[in-house]
């Protein structure tokens, strides 16, 4: 096992064995519960159980990170435009909640308001338990490379872009982006990667190889059609996360074949499963 080859995102050297638990990442939080990349989805994401959390990060105008997947508001929230277009001060006016079905429960305004990267790094190092942040970098986007610069800043701040060993990171960066992941490994070599994919032939190629990602991230339904991903990752000392992994079936797959991570919108659920043994409880 090379020097950072992936702990921190569940390497093969430290995942689980084949028939084990696999680790289970929140994607954008508990977000089939609550509204997805908010205060309120994070927060139940941790309170049940999840080993780590999923993000996505946009710069806004004036440069600062913000937790959303779109390129534009319009889905998750009560207005419209372009993230990169905006000002955080523009983006904090919008209500990102009000969508989803649980606003009639218990989540208000204020946890789910707008979610910075800088404030849900505070709450997962603050949770009272080690969980990982998994933070996914779009591209193509208006600002390209500065995305990346602006992440490992903030890492930085926080003092965890450079890990004394991969099992050690609090924080794993991802793209769909080779370019992106070569240069987060370029600045900061300790400081674990997953490419992400939607190919077999991608993933299991030599792209990982060539830009020193520390695992791949295939789809489901990627994995389902080529299972040989995760030994072929586990020969070249990578990890390998899967994404969006929700229903039983999936996860049962997922545990035999030997996944280090899967991110689900539904942690708790998930947890459940695995830690029942997959008796089919819970269904």
């Amino acid at each position: 096992m090379t020097s950072g080859d992936g702990g921190a995102a569940g390497s093969a050297s430290c995942g689980p064995e084949p028939g084990g638990h696999p680790f289970v990442v929140a994607h954008r939080g508990a977000s089939a519960d609550r509204p997805e990349h908010t205060l309120a989805a994070y927060e139940l994401a941790l309170k049940e159980g999840a080993d780590g959390v999923e993000c996505d990060v946009r710069l806004t105008r004036d440069g600062h990170l913000v937790c959303l997947h779109d390129r534009k508001v319009d889905r998750t929230s009560n207005g419209t435009g372009v993230v990169s277009e905006m000002t955080l001060e523009q983006l904090r006016e919008l209500d990102y909640g009000a969508w989803h079905p649980s606003r009639r429960n218990d989540t208000g305004p204020a946890a789910t308001a707008l979610l910075t990267l800088d404030e849900l790094i505070s709450l997962v190092l603050d949770w009272n338990r080690p969980v990982k942040l998994f933070i996914e970098t779009k591209h193509p986007v208006r600002y390209g490379a500065l995305v990346e610069s602006k992440v490992l800043d903030l890492l930085h701040r926080y003092g965890i872009a450079s890990p004394a060993s991969a099992d050690l990171a609090r924080a794993v960066v991802m793209s769909f982006s080779a370019a992106a992941v070569w240069r987060i490994r370029r600045a900061a070599p300790m400081l674990p990667t997953v490419l992400l994919g939607d190919t077999s032939r991608f993933l299991g190629g030599g792209a990982a190889t060539t830009v020193g990602a520390t695992a791949v991230g295939p789809s489901i339904m990627t994995l389902r059609q080529h299972p040989e991903l995760v030994d072929r990752a586990a020969a070249q000392g990578r990890a390998l996360y899967c994404w969006t992994v929700d229903h039983f079936e999936d996860v049962g797959y997922c545990r035999d074949l030997g996944v280090a991570w899967v991110a689900t919108n539904h942690p708790g659920r998930t947890k459940t499963w695995l830690q029942d043994g997959l008796t089919g409880a819970g269904r």
